[in-house]
């Protein structure tokens, strides 16, 4: 993934973490609560997952760290190609959304 322009499909765990910092720069515990709060305890990310995402999320530009609040806790927040790249997957999804619908006959 380059710098410079989403690269799609994310992984669910990549989808999850940029949803769960947009419009808010959260620290890893809180990270790991609001994916499962979004996702109604579908998906329970252990902190393995979440800092292996978080570090290569990282080195390619889609989320930063964050101000520091608290020197024992990391904050991490969204960059500009994250939130476009939030936004572009959740369109993606949209119109996959859409196409299953209409084939399986519950649009």
């Amino acid at each position: 993934m380059s710098k410079s322009e989403p690269r799609l499909p994310l992984t669910p765990a990549v989808f999850h973490i940029l949803l769960a910092l947009f419009g808010e720069e959260r620290h890893g515990y809180d990270i790991m609560q609001q994916v499962r709060a979004d996702s109604e305890d579908a998906v329970k990310m252990g902190p393995g997952t979440l800092y292996g995402s978080l570090d290569r999320m990282i080195e390619v530009g889609l989320v930063a760290k964050g101000n520091t609040r608290d020197p024992r806790r990391i904050y991490y927040r969204l960059t500009a190609l994250g939130q476009a790249t939030l936004r572009a997957e959740t369109e993606r999804l949209s119109r996959v959304a859409r196409v299953a619908r209409r084939q399986l006959g519950t649009a």
